[in-house]
């Protein structure tokens, strides 16, 4: 994931809205939202290279989600795979607080990241280059490759636009995914410094990444309702926003409520 805009206990009727892109290189082999056969109480899409997960949720409501952080001055070629933080929080029954706790004595075998975990009682945020376990207040919040809530034009913007969908009564998924596809650059002089370049970091800085090689493979929207009733629809893109496949999953949790 490179982006993940969420409101967590925000909504009156929405305790836990996500609207998060992922983006990665087209030729790196990727499975669509679905159950997986090995974890059937996970659904989540999937890394066929090394088998983990950018984002996904459990019946039981376990949830996570995941996002690089960007520095290509110490990205190491030998650090373990990162899509495994969130996968390996889905599959275990460890608290929030307590799973996090132990990637941090960790940190330092994988490249940078920022790791949102949560169940039905709470959600937590750690990113191994900010360095502390903690819970998520109440409110909307983004990640993208810098630390939570980074004030990033695009991080910014996506937050801008969330929480005014969120005024009114209902929540439409039209709008979350009109936030979600958005290809508008931003202005040279509110772009961050990340050591790729400027050209790069221009194409970088829409919400919704378009290039030859790199961009946003899939889109994800996952709404939990007061009453246990989770929406989890993924669009995989086929290298632009004009083709798409969708799986749309809808249950009730298993368990309390948020």
């Amino acid at each position: 994931m490179c982006l993940i805009l969420f409101a967590y206990k925000h909504h009156p009727k929405y305790p836990l809205i996500v609207a998060a892109n992922r983006d990665e290189f087209y030729s790196r082999p990727t499975a669509p939202a679905q159950y997986w056969p090995d974890y059937p109480h996970i659904l989540a899409g999937r890394d066929l290279k090394e088998l983990g997960t950018w984002m996904g949720i459990t019946v039981h409501g376990r949830f996570a989600a995941l996002t690089n952080y960007r520095d290509p001055r110490q990205h190491t070629t030998d650090a373990l795979s990162r899509g495994h933080l969130v996968a390996n929080y889905l599959s275990n029954q460890q608290s929030p607080q307590e799973y996090l706790g132990k990637i941090a004595k960790q940190a330092d075998q994988y490249n940078g990241f920022n790791l949102l975990v949560g169940d039905l009682q709470s959600l937590w945020y750690y990113g191994n280059k900010q360095g502390q376990v903690q819970p998520v207040v109440p409110g909307v919040h983004g990640l993208c490759n810098h630390l939570l809530n980074s004030p990033w034009p695009k991080l910014e913007k996506g937050r801008q636009q969330l929480a005014q969908c969120l005024t009114q009564e209902d929540v439409f998924e039209d709008e979350l995914w009109q936030i979600l596809t958005n290809g508008e650059q931003a202005a040279d002089d509110l772009l961050p410094n990340t050591g790729v370049g400027l050209e790069l970091e221009r194409t970088l800085s829409s919400i919704f990444i378009e290039s030859p090689e790199y961009g946003t493979r899939s889109s994800t929207i996952l709404l939990i309702r007061q009453d246990g009733w989770v929406t989890f629809v993924e669009r995989k893109y086929h290298s632009s926003q004009s083709s798409w496949q969708e799986s749309s999953h809808e249950f009730q949790l298993k368990g309390h409520l948020l």
